[in-house]
C-alpha cells in the first residue's frame, strides 16, 4: 500500500481564489444556459455548460487538493490492476448461485408471511 500521512494544514489563499474562480465558473456557465435560452439552440448552451465545468476542473486540478486528487486517482489505476477478474465461466456460476439464493430466501419469507397471517386471522377471529 502506498499511503501517506501528512499534516493538513489550512488552504492557501492562492487555492481559496482558485476554489472560488472554479465554482464562478459552474455558475457562469449554468447562468449562461438560461440567459441565452432565447438566441442559442440547446445544444450550443450544453456545449457552454461542458466547457465552463472542464474549466472548472481544470483550474480545481491545480489546487493543492487537485494534485491530491490527482494522485488518488493515479495510486487506484494502479491497485486495478492488481485485481484478478473472474472468468466468465465462473462469473456465470456465480451468478445463477446468487439466482437461485435469492429465489430460496424469497419462498422463505413469503412462507412466513403467510404463516403470520394465518395467525392474525386466527387471533382475530376470536
Amino acid at each position: 500500500m502506498n499511503s501517506r500521512v501528512e499534516q493538513s494544514k489550512g488552504a492557501s489563499s492562492t487555492d481559496l481564489a482558485k476554489y472560488a474562480a472554479a465554482i464562478v465558473l459552474v455558475v457562469a456557465g449554468v447562468f449562461a444556459f438560461y440567459w441565452f435560452q432565447a438566441q442559442l439552440a440547446t445544444p450550443v448552451r450544453s456545449i457552454i455548460v461542458a466547457l465552463c465545468v472542464v474549466g472548472a476542473a481544470a483550474v480545481f486540478l491545480t489546487t493543492d487538493k487537485g494534485h491530491k486528487t490527482r494522485d488518488f486517482f493515479s495510486e487506484t489505476r494502479f491497485e486495478m490492476r492488481k485485481v484478478v477478474w473472474p472468468t466468465r465461466q465462473e462469473a456465470i456460476r456465480l451468478t445463477w448461485i446468487v439466482i437461485i439464493a435469492v429465489a430460496i430466501i424469497s419462498l422463505i419469507l413469503a412462507g412466513f408471511d403467510q404463516i403470520i397471517q394465518w395467525l392474525i386471522r386466527l387471533v382475530l377471529r376470536q
